[in-house]
């Protein structure tokens, strides 16, 4: 974490990204997203607080670039937000529920983010079955890499294991 909260400059990587964007405002190119299948029950209160333990831990996942003078900056929210609707497909036939899975997916993965005003990281729950869910996470490339997505991840494991176990 960095301790000097004001605005800093960009990384070559990030100014690169955020140039990138300023030349087509709106597009989803530099959207990453991640969709998991989960086997089993799922207790969706325990996700949603891993997923906020993850914001408050990473600065870079509430971090937006707005431009100040024509320069972009960084600047790191106190608190992130991320809202994890809820989706229930479970009605739907096999081949319908199959197909409005992609679907879903790929409207998420298209819709573009604002760098200036974020947040840079979505959440979808697609519940398709009593103990079947798909969990989509989207995140722009100018906050994440793949190392960093092995972590996230990695995290999400562990603070989701700890908060169904009660141990947060």
């Amino acid at each position: 974490r960095r301790a000097n909260r004001d605005a800093a400059p960009l990384s070559y990587a990030q100014q690169r990204l955020w140039f990138l964007d300023q030349l087509q405002p709106d597009s989803p190119l530099y959207n990453v997203a991640h969709a998991v299948r989960m086997q089993g029950m799922l207790d969706v209160m325990a996700l949603r607080k891993a997923l906020e333990a993850i914001l408050e831990r990473h600065d870079a996942l509430r971090t937006t670039f707005p431009s100040r003078d024509g320069v972009p900056t960084q600047v790191i929210a106190e608190q992130g937000t991320l809202e994890l609707p809820v989706l229930d497909l479970r009605e739907w036939s096999d081949a319908e529920r199959e197909d409005e899975i992609a679907r879903l997916i790929t409207v998420e993965v298209r819709r573009p983010f604002a760098l200036s005003r974020g947040p840079l990281l979505r959440g979808l729950l697609l519940r398709t079955g009593e103990e079947e869910h798909v969990l989509v996470l989207t995140i722009h490339h100018i906050v994440s890499d793949a190392w960093s997505t092995g972590v996230f991840f990695r995290e999400l494991a562990a603070y989701y294991s700890a908060f169904h176990d009660g141990e947060v």
